[in-house]
């Protein structure tokens, strides 16, 4: 995940499944392709309140879930000691993921 300012309007950028970023891209206008990342995996968020808090926080959550299964098998035992397993893949069981 990165967030940044571009533009005058903060963006971030999430990584989602293949088919959910096409989705998004096609549901929303200011979802858009991944900003120097891979476009397959990542999408670029416009945030200027064009789309709903509620759906920026699942795909952050499908985000962060992406990356923490990603991650080193030491690396994920500690996020889920210190947050709890079910804290770190609170969306795992998206049809996404």
């Amino acid at each position: 995940m990165q967030y940044y300012k571009g533009q005058g309007i903060y963006r971030i950028n999430l990584k989602c499944h293949p088919e959910e970023a096409l989705i998004l891209r096609e549901i929303f206008e200011d979802v858009i392709p991944g900003y120097h990342m891979n476009k397959m995996h990542w999408n670029t968020v416009l945030l200027n309140d064009s789309i709903p808090d509620e759906e920026i926080k699942r795909m952050i959550d499908r985000s962060y879930c992406l990356v923490v299964k990603k991650l080193k098998k030491k690396i994920r035992e500690f996020l889920e000691i210190k947050h709890g397993h079910k804290k770190v893949f609170k969306s795992i069981s998206s049809p996404w993921i």
